[in-house]
């Protein structure tokens, strides 16, 4: 299979590329720049030059491919409504372009906006406001128009060596403050999986999802953030504190909203549709080992 993977030098993008070729699969990857072409063709990845905002560019790759994994998302929550819109844009392109081809297309997504309180599943839907729901949706609805259409939901953190993520972020503002903090009692969850067995299960899915899957990509259920906000404390030196939620953005600034989500999400029928299995350390453990700690 010929697989068109847009944010595919990206950190996700750069665990997805291999796994997708050690399994015999052939990989064009969205190249917005010249470091980027020269390190997917290093990867063995043919670069295909376009971006998120140059929509033909995402209807010529996906139309010579045998199928679409969508990874790409412009990260800036100064302008989050304009990334969402580029998204569904980029999502409506490629809706346009495997309608009636029965081809596979995969799009990352998130676990935020969904109901709290419980352990999220597969069946739940997040609500009509939620980040990225829109997009959800319009690929789950492409399963009507003949497309296999399948939503990987990927957990908070998606940790391993240079995670450019909230784990990451979360250690700067600890260096930054002297203090590794945590909000109120830190009893708030994140669900995490680690970046290979995250790219193991968007080869699965653009292998083997039946059109309209939600799969979670969700290996622990749910980190509290006291014990995160603990050990990046103990490898930094420094003491680790409560911060009153209503000093949550004078303190962790545009992360405060995150760390106030109590999200647990469990990958039981993830596990059954496409025998799934993570086999890769834990966030803890991923933690343990020192490199997010290092320069």
């Amino acid at each position: 299979m010929r697989v068109f993977v847009t944010g595919a030098s990206g950190f996700i993008g750069s665990a997805v590329v291999p796994e997708l070729i050690a399994g015999g699969h052939q990989v064009t990857g969205l190249a917005r720049s010249d470091a980027s072409a020269e390190a997917l063709a290093a990867a063995g990845a043919e670069p295909h030059r376009g971006s998120l905002d140059d929509l033909d560019s995402l209807r010529a790759g996906a139309a010579a491919a045998d199928g679409v994994i969508h990874l790409a998302f412009i990260h800036d929550f100064s302008e989050y409504e304009a990334a969402q819109r580029a998204d569904l844009a980029a999502i409506d392109a490629f809706g346009e372009t495997l309608a009636g081809s029965g081809k596979p297309l995969v799009i990352a997504s998130g676990l935020a906006g969904h109901p709290q309180g419980r352990p999220l599943t597969e069946r739940d839907m997040p609500a009509r406001d939620a980040p990225r729901a829109a997009a959800a949706r319009n690929v789950l609805a492409l399963a009507e128009r003949d497309v296999r259409s399948s939503v990987l939901r990927l957990s908070a953190s998606v940790h391993d060596k240079g995670d450019p993520g909230f784990v990451h972020a979360l250690v700067d503002i600890a260096r930054d403050r002297g203090v590794s903090g945590y909000l109120d009692d830190g009893a708030n969850h994140w669900p995490a999986v680690h970046r290979l067995d995250a790219a193991r299960l968007f080869r699965l899915a653009v292998e083997d999802a039946p059109a309209g899957s939600v799969l979670h990509g969700v290996a622990d259920e749910g980190v509290p953030i006291r014990t995160i906000a603990e050990i990046i404390g103990r490898h930094l030196d420094l003491p680790t504190a409560s911060v009153p939620a209503d000093k949550a953005a004078e303190h962790f600034g545009w992360l405060g909203r995150f760390l106030a989500l109590d999200v647990r999400a469990g990958n039981a029928l993830t596990r059954e549709l496409l025998d799934w299995h993570p086999t890769h350390p834990s966030l803890v453990e991923d933690l343990e080992e020192g490199h997010y700690f290092t320069p």
